[in-house]
């Protein structure tokens, strides 16, 4: 034991400074020069994407679901409202009696305004909405951009089952974060399990959520352990894990009608 310690820190000291000057060479972001959100999202599109945690009665969940499927896919492919269901889910490992919902909008806020006075107008939503209420325990959302480097999410067969992620960072970290992530993403882009990458601008601010995709929890074991393996995933870990103040992790599994099945 007396040589291991010392033999530990070593390594630990070596490798610290040789992650250290790799960092030197990675394309830093300047957070003076403008907005985090002007830094770290797409340029090539202006996507606003909202997320929905509704808290069920547990009783009522099964009717809010059936309730939850007659009507939001009908607003999807609705033409007249540039808003877009992304997926919906309920949660199987994490808050119990939980649905999650992930909309996008193209055109961004002026898009949610528009849709939101639209709904307003929708007696099958209003409906929809004050029967919903009496089915939830407690409700919030987030407004939220997706980072620049990760893929849009898009329609996927399944089965899946899903995993959201959910970081609380440090104030201030948000470019870090994104620094080190922008490599970390090509390390775990090739099992394909990558959906997608959003950071917060309403609701809780500073918060990331990553969501992921797979077949099942053997495969999300398998899949997770693989990245170990690979060269720069410890670095990733080893510089990013200082910047998370809370970290919370579902795992969902998709509604009838989610288009990432």
């Amino acid at each position: 034991t007396g040589q291991f310690r010392p033999n530990k820190v070593k390594y630990l000291s070596a490798f610290r400074e040789d992650s250290w000057f790799k960092s030197l060479f990675v394309r830093k972001v300047d957070p003076r020069k403008d907005a985090h959100s002007h830094l770290l999202a797409k340029k090539e599109d202006n996507n606003l994407y909202k997320i929905q945690f509704h808290n069920v009665k547990p009783e009522c969940l099964d009717a809010y679901n059936k309730l939850c499927e007659d009507v939001l896919p009908s607003i999807h492919a609705d033409s007249e409202y540039p808003c877009e269901l992304v997926g919906t889910w309920n949660t199987w490992y994490g808050e119990q009696d939980q649905a999650v919902h992930l909309w996008r909008y193209r055109g961004g806020y002026p898009a949610l305004t528009e849709v939101m006075n639209k709904l307003r107008q929708n007696k099958a939503f209003m409906d929809y909405r004050n029967e919903r209420g009496k089915m939830l325990l407690s409700r919030r959302n987030q407004l939220l951009r997706e980072f620049s480097f990760w893929n849009e999410p898009v329609p996927r067969p399944g089965p899946n089952i899903y995993e959201l992620r959910s970081y609380q960072l440090r104030p201030g970290t948000m470019i870090e974060w994104g620094n080190y992530w922008a490599r970390a993403i090509e390390i775990r882009q090739q099992n394909h399990e990558a959906v997608g990458g959003f950071f917060s601008q309403i609701g809780n601010l500073y918060t990331v959520h990553h969501l992921w995709a797979y077949k099942d929890l053997q495969s999300r074991e398998d899949t997770r352990n693989a990245a170990w393996q690979r060269e720069g995933w410890d670095e990733v870990v080893y510089y990013t894990v200082p910047l998370i103040q809370h970290m919370e992790s579902r795992i969902m599994i998709p509604m009838k009608t989610s288009p990432l099945k």
